[in-house]
């Protein structure tokens, strides 16, 4: 039972690994990386950093969503609705 256990454990591991590898790669491709890292601050701040500031609060996935979009406080973006729905999830999540 317990290797039954720790198995699932170490599968969603690895899934959720090549998510956020997934997630960065998108990320990466979508021009982010040119302003944002992961840890430290580069012409915008560090995607850790936007996640505290918005640690929990309920709307902020879709305030900041709407943000870009609509490029308000941030430069025009080319990436579907979808992707970066994405990418702010995975902002958030770091």
């Amino acid at each position: 039972m317990k290797l039954i256990i720790i198995a699932a454990v170490a599968a969603a591991a690895i899934a959720s690994a090549g998510v956020a590898n997934a997630q960065e790669a998108l990320a990466k491709s979508s021009g982010c990386m040119n302003c944002h890292a992961m840890d430290t601050k580069k012409m915008g701040p560090s995607f850790k950093d936007i996640a505290a500031k918005y640690k929990g609060k309920a709307d902020a996935e879709a305030g900041i969503v709407a943000n870009i979009a609509a490029a308000k406080g941030h430069p025009a973006v080319k990436v579907s609705g979808d992707d970066l729905k994405s990418l702010v999830k995975w902002v958030l999540a770091q």
